[in-house]
């Protein structure tokens, strides 16, 4: 089965005060780490979408990873969505979304994915304790409204809204992992917390 994985990365970090794509994480930019992890979870191709420092961002990505440039990312998060969904084949049967602000390990993205394999919903999410998070898998059929998301119409939460009925979830317990790192504080605290070894599967 071909497994693809968006990983969009094109934000200007600017309550980060630096590029987000960049912080080192675990001996390298965040954005390779990511990329790695999703292809180890079970991603065939990574594509990662920039936008702001492309050219800057472009050199830390993994050579097996492929890059597209969203020249409209200013307009919101659904222009990232669209311009990684175009370069996708029409024949991807599944799809991993993530946010290189929102890391997430490898063992997470294969629940997700054994999950879809188990009976082919159309929507996979994990769900913590404080509600549904990321990675967010989508069947390969919801490609075409994946290519048409629009901001005005909340972007990929409408394309999960339209198939609810065929949504579910995979139980996490380990919260640790469900991390946004939207300030500096936030990026210090996730570190510590994924180097003290609190990201471990449970």
């Amino acid at each position: 089965m071909t497994i693809a994985a968006l990983l969009l990365a094109a934000g200007e970090s600017t309550r980060m005060g630096r590029m987000k794509q960049l912080l080192p994480w675990d001996g390298e930019p965040l954005v390779a780490w990511q990329a790695r992890q999703l292809r180890e979870g079970g991603a065939d191709d990574v594509i990662v979408v920039l936008g702001h420092a492309a050219s800057a961002i472009e050199t830390a990505v993994p050579d097996f990873a492929h890059t597209v440039v969203n020249g409209d990312y200013k307009q919101g998060r659904a222009t990232s969505l669209r311009r990684g969904a175009e370069v996708l084949a029409d024949d991807v049967e599944a799809i991993l979304i993530l946010s290189v602000d929102q890391p997430r390990p490898a063992w997470l993205s294969r629940r997700l994915i054994a999950r879809w394999r188990a009976d082919r919903p159309l929507v996979v999410s994990p769900r913590f304790a404080e509600g549904f998070g990321h990675p967010i898998l989508l069947d390969g059929s919801l490609v075409q409204e994946l290519r048409e998301v629009d901001e005005a119409t909340l972007g990929l939460r409408a394309v999960i809204d339209m198939h609810l009925n065929r949504a579910v979830s995979v139980a996490v317990a380990n919260d640790a992992v469900n991390v946004d790192l939207n300030t500096p504080a936030g990026y210090e605290a996730a570190k510590a917390a994924y180097e003290s070894g609190s990201w471990r599967e449970i």
